[in-house]
């Protein structure tokens, strides 16, 4: 009668804490857009083309503010960590195991806790653009695909392309 129960009990623990542990690695960004720039807002049509030449590439660097650890996880690791470690041991090596389970288990989650609410860096481009006119034009991109400095770029309705 006692087995099936702890079976189930250790089923239960190492069901939660691997959910805990899946948060560990925050997720990565995605990046869809790529050369040639493809704005998010849909452009109108232009007739309007401009040609000049890439003047200046810069490295755009924002960071996200983080926010610090709520206490959830080291109560949700603590819990997690007592159950688990109930599951070990008889009579006082048992409590001893439960106490361990629910420290590391506190300590486990408050760090996933605090990963998870890292500040984070992202990375855009500016692209500086000399147009024929003399006239610059700047263009924020998340990658600059395959254009250099000096190459001869056309620019229609927001997109830029090499020529």
């Amino acid at each position: 009668m006692k087995t099936p129960t702890r079976l189930v009990s250790v089923t239960l623990s190492v069901l939660a804490l691997s959910a805990l542990t899946a948060c560990v690695a925050p997720q990565p960004v995605y990046e869809s857009a790529r050369y040639p720039y493809q704005p998010v807002y849909p452009v109108a049509p232009s007739a309007y083309v401009e040609y000049g030449r890439v003047a200046n590439i810069e490295v755009i660097r924002s960071q996200t503010s983080g926010a610090g650890p709520s206490g959830g996880g080291a109560v949700a690791g603590g819990v997690i960590g007592g159950v688990v470690g109930n599951q070990f041991g008889h009579g006082s090596g048992r409590a001893a195991a439960t106490a361990l389970g629910v420290i590391g288990g506190a300590l486990l989650g408050n760090s996933v806790e605090a990963n998870a609410n890292a500040p984070r860096v992202y990375e855009n481009y500016r692209i500086s653009i000399q147009t024929e006119q003399g006239a610059y034009r700047s263009f924020d991109v998340p990658s600059p695909g395959d254009l250099r400095i000096g190459d001869r770029v056309r620019i229609e309705g927001g997109q830029i392309s090499r020529v």
